[in-house]
């Protein structure tokens, strides 16, 4: 192995522990935790280590964004895989979504309520965030119904996740009906 090699791999495994530590950060006390100084203290890295990799917080928010968004596509690859059928499908899709949001709270915030400088809906749009859109489209789009755009039907679903996550975890919605709006979401949203 080359010093360039070795020297390359040692970044990324700073840039993995740099993501990694302010993950675990915020899951433990909140993205407002997380600060340059405190990732540096942990890390046992100078700040300019850290600004080496990262520009700010906003950059370090995206990266964990980008490594949510893929563990998110590998969880509903995983269960609409083992569902049997369109509507085993969606409702896998949505338990695991929701479960991703409840048990990923910074991790959710990165990717959907925080700036992480990330663009979506966009040409440039990172390929890990493409990724977690097209997982939803997989299982979704074969239930839009005829005449029903796919994609438009996905981001409708998607945004109804979104508002039950985002709701549920305020503590605006009572617990004990989280599987009956996930049946109602099926039934009433997807033609299955």
């Amino acid at each position: 192995m080359s010093v360039q090699e070795r020297k390359q791999r040692e970044r990324a495994e700073r840039e993995r522990l740099i993501v990694a530590t302010a993950r675990e950060l915020a899951e433990q006390q909140g993205w407002d935790a997380v600060t340059t100084r405190r990732l540096a203290e942990r890390i046992e890295y100078s700040q300019p280590v850290l600004y080496s990799h990262f520009r700010g917080k906003r950059e370090i928010i995206g990266a964990v964004a980008l490594e949510g968004a893929t563990e998110m596509a590998a969880a509903i690859r995983a269960a609409t895989a083992a569902a049997d059928g369109p509507r085993a499908r969606v409702t896998a899709l949505a338990r695991t979504y929701l479960d991703f949001a409840a048990h990923n709270p910074a991790v959710y915030d990165a990717l959907f309520q925080l700036d992480g400088g990330l663009a979506f809906a966009h040409e440039d749009t990172p390929e890990p965030l493409k990724d977690a859109f097209a997982a939803l489209l997989e299982s979704l789009g074969e239930v839009a119904g005829d005449g029903v755009h796919p994609g438009v039907f996905t981001e409708t679903f998607w945004a109804a996740l979104h508002g039950l996550a985002t709701l549920t975890r305020a503590g605006r919605l009572p617990p004990e009906y989280a599987e009956q709006r996930v049946e109602l979401l099926v039934d009433r949203l997807a033609v299955v």
